[in-house]
């Protein structure tokens, strides 16, 4: 069964999500003017490198089955506003991300509890399971196999993105372990082993903004590794985040800085999440209004952080090395309560330089329904207007970064436990391994 939901797809096409991947022995893209080609005659991927997707046609040989694939609002923007779509979903097949590419979809990324999800309500991982344990791999072991076979094959489907913007984009990102959340060295190690069996140019590295890992990013970034910058809830965080990414730049001692880059991921539905229960305790009239705006609030504001410290004289210094500005992602944007816009977290969040990574759900409903403009900067007196607002009736965005993070970090933490456990049950029931 496919992970994908069923998106962006002409109405008359035959959804191939629906056709049983694991028989699929070959695929076929074919685009206008030119194509790229997808062989996938094992578990290990080859792809062509090509050129702009427009139209294309997807063929799959199980029954010939062709699904046309229009030029969607993720074309757009990309090309008009220089926001980067990405997809916050991964799991086997991999080859269910062509059509999402072919429908713009620039980059993926990847964490514990998607992880969770694919591998413990999933059959495709049980034959590579099955070999892993019984050539004496513990669960862990077996689930970083797991997990690496699915980055790299994803890393092959985006490398042409990457290649075409000269590193700029196509990135899939892997998260350390959640355990790690609080060892500086240990989330280091943790780094330079993912970068080195991933062997990817086109992989990030995820390292959680806590405040034991921000020294870790900046040592990652040192050694000309790219980092994915997770869980980030504050501007303050945020700013140490970007200062480790620009000590690290200065630090490598590279000549060349152009193919060391990074994101930072900034959470947003999560932060209307936890301030929405704090104005409805309070429960006056001007909180409750409240209600729905403090996440992009502080996001726009956030905004203006990024381009303050990409801009100057220790900046340009970096430029004329190469370094690249560490682009703000916006994560975590479905939305959470079903009485706001399906599109609250992402069409409000509009801007050059950024990435939207969006679930099935934010997906899907942007591509249906979303307008393209930029919107992050169009009314910022109105973000600090909102963010005053929400301090004066006593909301403490320190406690609200620092409790979001606690919540983000145990989260990661649960559905990692759940996975191993759930892999040595399975190991269990295959009477390969005993506990």
């Amino acid at each position: 069964m496919s992970c994908i939901s069923k998106l962006c797809f002409s109405p008359t096409s035959t959804n191939p999500l629906s056709t049983n991947h694991r028989q699929l022995q070959k695929c076929v893209i074919a685009s206008f003017p030119s194509t790229p080609t997808l062989v996938n005659n094992s578990s290990r991927l080859s792809l062509s490198q090509p050129p702009r997707f427009q139209r294309s046609l997807i063929r799959s040989e199980l029954g010939g089955n062709e699904i046309h694939v229009k030029r969607t609002v993720l074309h757009d923007l990309y090309e008009k506003q220089g926001q980067s779509p990405w997809y916050d979903n991964l799991c086997r097949p991999v080859t269910d991300l062509l059509p999402l590419i072919a429908n713009g979809v620039r980059g993926v990324t990847s964490n514990p509890a998607i992880f969770q999800k694919a591998i413990s309500t999933s059959n495709a991982y049980n034959e590579q399971f099955r070999e892993l344990v019984q050539a004496g791999k513990d669960i862990e072991s077996a689930y970083w196999e797991l997990v690496v076979r699915d980055i790299q094959d994803a890393c092959k489907l985006f490398e042409s993105i990457y290649d075409q913007t000269d590193g700029g984009d196509g990135y899939v990102s892997v998260e350390v372990s959640p355990r790690l959340a609080d060892d500086t060295e240990g989330t280091v190690e943790a780094a330079k082993w993912l970068h080195k069996v991933v062997d990817r140019s086109n992989v990030y590295i995820k390292i959680p903004a806590t405040a034991e890992c921000v020294p870790s990013i900046e040592k990652v970034i040192s050694l000309g590794i790219s980092v994915n910058v997770t869980l980030i809830f504050s501007i303050p965080r945020y700013e140490a985040v970007i200062d480790a990414y620009l000590d690290g730049l200065e630090s490598s001692g590279l000549d060349d800085l152009s193919r060391v880059t990074s994101v930072a991921s900034f959470f947003v539905s999560r932060v209307d999440t936890l301030v929405d229960k704090m104005l409805e305790k309070i429960g006056t009239p001007e909180a409750l209004d409240l209600r729905g705006k403090a996440a992009n609030a502080q996001a726009a504001l956030a905004y203006q952080l990024y381009q303050k410290k990409f801009s100057g004289p220790r900046w340009e210094a970096l430029v004329k090395k190469g370094a690249k500005k560490q682009r703000l992602l916006w994560a975590s944007t479905s939305v959470k309560n079903p009485a706001y816009p399906d599109t609250l977290y992402v069409a409000p969040l509009i801007g050059p330089d950024t990435v939207s990574t969006m679930p099935d759900q934010a997906l899907q409903a942007f591509i249906d329904h979303g307008a393209v403009a930029r919107t992050i900067d169009s009314n910022v007196s109105e973000a600090e207007g909102i963010y005053s607002a929400l301090e004066k009736l006593g909301i403490d965005w320190n406690f609200v970064g620092s409790q979001l993070e606690l919540e983000g970090v145990d989260s990661f933490k649960k559905s990692f436990d759940s996975l191993l456990d759930s892999l040595q049950e399975k190991a269990n029931s295959l009477k390969l391994v005993s506990l």
